[in-house]
């Protein structure tokens, strides 16, 4: 039973970690997105989810294995070639996170047609797949550093280069701050950059969040060290806020489209 006991609780903490920008980076995301909703979306959104949306960020990673919801396990990522782009092969069998905002795209332009639980299913989605779409670790190199062995900053160790990623929030903000005091420092651009940053669908965010976040991999480029520059996280700081506003800002464009009415 002891056994049993642990294997469940490693198990749980393997699932937590594995979350794009954790539970902690999620929230903000979200966060930034409500500073940014218009008061019908807001209404529209609320005969559905009659609470706080921020605690459904991270419902998609706490529902992704052992449940009805399995199958969205490899919605999480998506990978793109050295040529820089998006490989909608790399996940073959159940797709990849475009994937899932194709089917939210579908899907809600018509939500009033769908039944209650499937409007719930794909706001979720949104909410959650719009920080994994812009995440570093959760937009993959094929070849590149994964979830593979340990690495080491200044001798510090972190379980892995996708942990490092996901966990980046925490060790840029702490977690003393809450998700929503975080937004409000992010939340920096104005009406008509974010206009800007919002133009086209999520595909060619992807594209973009390709094109940007690739810089990871050349500030580390040997994959078979573990040992990372020593200012790997300082590098990354400007990179990873600035996902987190993107992420903020379009997951709010993309609620405001469906819900706005």
């Amino acid at each position: 039973m002891k056994k049993l006991l642990l294997l469940a609780a490693i198990a749980l903490i393997g699932a937590k970690s594995a979350a794009a920008w954790s539970g902690y980076g999620h929230e903000i995301v979200v966060e930034i997105a409500k500073r940014h909703l218009t008061e019908q979306t807001k209404a529209n959104i609320a005969k559905y989810i009659p609470y706080d949306i921020t605690k459904d960020a991270s419902w998609m990673d706490r529902n992704r294995k052992g449940s009805p919801w399995d199958y969205s396990n490899d919605w999480h990522s998506y990978y793109y070639d050295a040529k820089l782009r998006h490989n909608p092969n790399g996940k073959i069998r159940h797709g990849d996170t475009m994937r899932a905002l194709d089917l939210a795209e579908r899907n809600l332009p018509i939500y009033r047609e769908l039944p209650d639980s499937a409007v719930i299913y794909n706001i979720r989605m949104i909410l959650h797949f719009a920080g994994d779409m812009h995440c570093p670790s959760h937009c993959k190199l094929e070849g590149g550093r994964d979830d593979g062995p340990r690495v080491i900053i200044k001798g510090k160790e972190f379980f892995s280069f996708h942990r490092l990623y996901d966990e980046m929030p925490q060790t840029l903000f702490g977690t003393e701050r809450t998700p929503a005091e975080i937004a409000e420092r992010l939340d920096i651009h104005s009406k008509r950059e974010i206009k800007r940053i919002c133009k086209g669908n999520h595909h060619d965010w992807a594209q973009e969040t390709i094109y940007r976040t690739n810089i990871i991999h050349q500030w580390n480029p040997n994959s078979e060290s573990e040992v990372l520059r020593d200012d790997t996280i300082e590098l990354s700081k400007e990179l990873v806020e600035e996902q987190l506003r993107r992420a903020g800002y379009r997951l709010a464009h993309l609620l405001n489209k469906y819900f706005g009415e």
